[in-house]
């Protein structure tokens, strides 16, 4: 029987033994929000950890992953403005005074705080502003910190973002939280923007490790913006014990229902993000099913939503199904497109059903079958449009290929993203 997962307030405060605080301390002098944020644990936690593929690196990324070498941790400290990256032996030693600091407030060992920045590339920033302004930060942690914390970390995000789940471990409520920011800039692979996840369940590092880089491959590495892939992705989990539960050191049901809790969380989450992409006017999702592998559906489904092309009709609200062909057929995975059907859908008033091949049906007018089999089908462009035009749309591709299910996130590509990013540092 399938434990309940429940949906909760508090973000990265959610867990037993988390507070946060965000201020202001001009990392960047034009800023108006917060801009520096603080999360910590009461205890220390087992902890673990995914960062960029990239191979320029931020200095935070670089101190991070040295600080979650040993599979522990108990604060973080971040910073909005500023990437610290491409900052030579400088940008390192702003990085480590960042912790140092920290540290020092907190009464805890420099190696045990993790470092985020986030921001223009390519530039120093001045350390004093958080060395000076760390300790009234320290001062200001409290359970409901996270309201400051969330907003300190953003950059050209519109919303905030932040979720936060309850479930239950033997006979022991456990609870999890995260915040995150993520809007341009976003093409993940093994880590996401700037992410740390709280929660109060005692499970060991190493299953830790293992339940975060199993979620992120069908939830944060899904997600694309804009085909860029950050130097500063980072993404965190740390867990204090404080639920009091036996501790999770093994596959089993236990871990199987806190990587359940996990995913949950993390799918939210990367939805935020796609839907918050710079510029954007829709959240675009793409399922795809029938595939030969859940990776090749998975992979299907993220070239459809990286294609530029496919971005920009998705925008105009241009059912051209066509370039959604293009993508999969450059995608270098298998698929036979003579055995291929494509539907357009939104979330309102819309269902779907799945189940079978055969009898697959999309009923009511929020979709619409644009190609049916390898050939296009007689729509109604009207229909078309007006489903394209909805906040949230849905491609659904059926192959028939094998039986393997795959989704991906993304949004349309709009004149604001190009405005946004043509003088972003200037």
């Amino acid at each position: 029987m399938q434990k309940v997962i429940k949906f909760i307030d508090g973000g990265v405060c959610a867990a037993k033994g988390f507070t946060a605080n965000g201020m202001l301390c001009h990392i960047k002098s034009s800023r108006t929000k917060n801009d520096m944020a603080l999360v910590f644990s009461e205890v220390p936690c087992t902890a673990a950890g995914v960062f960029t593929q990239n191979r320029v690196k931020a200095e935070s990324v670089k101190l991070s992953k040295k600080h979650l070498s040993d599979g522990k941790a108990q604060a973080l400290i971040a910073i909005s403005g500023n990437a610290n990256c491409c900052t030579g032996v400088q940008g390192a030693e702003n990085a480590y005074r960042m912790a140092k600091c920290a540290a020092e407030q907190l009464g805890i060992k420099t190696e045990d705080v993790i470092v985020y920045s986030t921001g223009v590339i390519g530039s120093q920033f001045d350390v004093t502003k958080v060395e000076n302004n760390i300790a009234e930060l320290k001062n200001g942690l409290s359970k409901d910190g996270n309201k400051q914390a969330r907003i300190a970390i953003m950059t050209t995000d519109t919303k905030f973002k932040e979720c936060a789940v309850e479930f239950t471990i033997g006979e022991k409520v456990c609870r999890m939280g995260t915040m995150c920011k993520g809007s341009g800039m976003i093409h993940i692979n093994m880590g996401t923007m700037l992410s740390i996840i709280t929660t109060d369940c005692a499970i060991s590092s190493e299953m830790l490790n293992k339940a975060l880089k199993s979620s992120i491959l069908g939830t944060y590495n899904c997600v694309s913006v804009d085909g860029d892939t950050s130097t500063n992705d980072s993404l965190t989990i740390i867990a204090n014990g404080l639920a009091g539960n036996k501790e999770i050191t093994s596959e089993g049901e236990d871990y199987e229902t806190f990587l359940a809790a996990l995913n949950k969380m993390n799918k939210v989450m990367a939805k935020k993000i796609a839907a918050d992409g710079e510029g954007a006017t829709r959240l675009v999702e793409c399922n795809v099913r029938g595939a030969s592998s859940v990776q090749a559906a998975r992979g299907l489904a993220k070239q459809i939503i990286c294609s530029s092309l496919v971005k920009a009709a998705m925008f105009g609200s241009d059912a051209n199904f066509g370039r959604f062909l293009c993508a999969m057929g450059y995608s270098g995975i298998e698929f036979n497109p003579d055995k291929t059907s494509i539907w357009f859908t939104s979330n309102k008033n819309s269902k779907r059903y799945f189940e079978d091949y055969d009898t697959f049906e999309v009923h009511g007018e929020n979709a619409v079958l644009v190609y049916k089999d390898g050939v296009p089908t007689n729509f109604d462009e009207e229909i078309a449009k007006s489903i394209m035009k909805e906040e949230a749309v849905e491609i659904l591709v059926q192959c028939h290929d094998g039986d393997a299910e795959g989704t991906a996130w993304g949004c349309d590509l709009t004149y604001d993203y190009v405005k946004i990013n043509g003088d972003y540092r200037t």
